[in-house]
């Protein structure tokens, strides 16, 4: 059979196609329904099916988004042109960067073709730009991953092609010197090779990808920041953050599936150094594809490892309704340097499964000293306008209180009073400050409401304290306003 195969006109590059067309490395391919569009291709022989046949462009999408499954049952040729502009955007609230981007996005978009597919990829640099750029897809097999046959100078476009031998999910990121600094001002992206029986179907697909940025300025700085190659090289982010900036998948812009949904997240870390340990709070990974190879090689995992520079496919079930956190389980990445996500389910409770609290009570192992956090940082040395002085609270805010109180300022029922619209809180400034600087434990009726908890003191500072309330009256509805630091002191004596 091999004999004849090797003397048959597909020559032996054909007979290695036929190989890998037979063999489905995800163990668990797409069945063809018989009302398949490319049903007639099922009728065909192996040689056949083999052999690229038609044209299209590719589907790319920015992240969360990730282009439809790909229904036919042969590979084809497919075009991908994607251009590069370097662009000012948001890193957080308040701070600015210039992004080194492909297609005007962090992370650059999703391209997903298939198997055997004969790409054919444009590379285009914007005439605006400053720098050169190329392209270094790990799912090319050549040198450079396409590198060396794209360095495109700005105001120009370069073309290579290459057969997407390999099944997986792979990143692709700049290539040009220096590579560090264009990989961290957000040269990088995802490409799914799917395999030629494709992944089995879900119900939510997700483009999930964490990076790290490396700024002049501390984490929060307002303003416009600039790459710091210092930090880069000792590998001390400022930020570590999914999808190019904090909060680009909260809130709002969260992630959403349905009680009973099954979601399948394609997950990269485009680095350039941290190695990230992805984790979903409040849920298991049913599969995982580790290091987004062609197998799901582990069932029932809490958290994974992305290498930089590599991926992950995870999979998993949605049983309850809820938000769920998506992290960096390096803890302090997550809740102090932006890598966290949400992903809200709706639908049903089901109490068979977990029941939400039952009980609630005060448990004080400690004694009743209110623990203190964070630590006082010197006054700027100028007074803060209004506007200034609110964008700064909203830092702060970001950082100390949006765990409890949410970004959204309002709370979580029965646990944390809302700050929006919060009648104990805007009824008198003092009440505010006092809680900052001494804490609070015991009842306090909000809005009608009776919370009991404990509140820790923080050790901010006088401009920190009237900064994060100037932000809380000037933010959601609240009525406006400010604190100075002035009124702050007073309240310490």
């Amino acid at each position: 059979m091999h004999a004849k195969l090797i003397r048959s006109p597909l020559s032996l590059a054909g007979a290695l196609v036929l190989a890998a067309l037979a063999f489905n490395p995800w163990g668990c391919g797409r069945t063809q329904d018989a009302d398949s569009g490319d049903r007639a291709d099922w009728g065909l022989s192996l040689a056949e099916r083999a052999a690229p046949r038609g044209e299209e462009a590719a589907i790319l999408t920015r992240a969360p988004q990730v282009p439809p499954p790909l229904t036919r049952s042969h590979p084809t040729h497919v075009v991908v042109k994607l251009d590069v502009r370097e662009q000012v955007g948001r890193l957080a609230e308040g701070v600015e960067y210039t992004f080194w981007t492909f297609g005007g996005s962090v992370p650059g978009p999703f391209i997903r073709v298939r198997q055997n597919d004969v790409v054919e990829f444009h590379l285009s640099n914007h005439p605006d730009n400053k720098m050169p750029h190329n392209i270094d897809l790990h799912a090319v097999t050549g040198p450079g991953g396409g590198a060396t046959s794209s360095f495109t100078a700005p105001g120009k476009s370069t073309q290579f092609t290459f057969t997407a031998l390999n099944a997986g999910l792979f990143v692709y990121h700049c290539a040009t010197a220096p590579v560090g600094m264009h990989i961290a001002n957000g040269m990088y992206g995802l490409i799914l090779i799917e395999p030629p029986d494709g992944l089995p179907p879900v119900d939510r697909e997700y483009y999930v990808m964490q990076s790290e940025f490396y700024t002049v300025g501390g984490y929060g700085e307002s303003g416009l920041q600039s790459f710091d190659m210092g930090k880069a090289l000792r590998e001390e982010p400022d930020y570590v953050v999914f999808n190019g900036a904090v909060g680009a998948l909260a809130d709002t812009r969260a992630l959403h599936a349905e009680r009973g949904e099954t979601v399948r997240l394609f997950v990269g870390n485009g680095g350039p150094n941290l190695i990230s340990s992805f984790h979903v709070i409040g849920e298991i990974f049913d599969l995982v594809h580790g290091e987004g190879g062609s197998e799901a090689n582990q069932r029932n995992v809490q958290t994974t490892l992305v290498p930089a520079g590599g991926a992950a496919i995870v999979e998993f079930k949605v049983d309850v309704p809820g938000t769920f956190l998506l992290v960096d389980h390096s803890i302090f990445r997550a809740f102090n340097k932006g890598a966290l996500a949400m992903l809200t389910v709706g639908g049903e409770e089901d109490a068979t499964i977990y029941s939400g609290q039952q009980a609630e009570g005060i448990y004080l192992p400690e004694g009743g000293a209110v623990q203190a956090i964070a630590g006082p940082r010197a006054a700027p040395a100028r007074a803060l306008s209004l506007a200034e002085r609110v964008a700064a609270g909203g830092r702060i805010y970001e950082q100390n209180c949006a765990a409890c109180h949410q970004l959204t300022g309002q709370g979580i029922p029965g646990a944390f009073p809302p700050l929006a619209g919060s009648d104990y809180l805007l009824a008198d400034k003092k009440r505010g400050i006092q809680a900052i600087l001494h804490g609070l434990q015991g009842e306090l009726v909000v809005n009608g409401r009776t919370y009991t908890g404990v509140m820790p003191a923080l050790q901010l500072s006088d401009e920190e304290i009237a900064s994060v309330l100037s932000y809380v009256l000037n933010s959601w509805g609240n009525q406006g306003g400010s604190v100075e630091p002035q009124q702050v002191r007073e309240q310490r004596r």
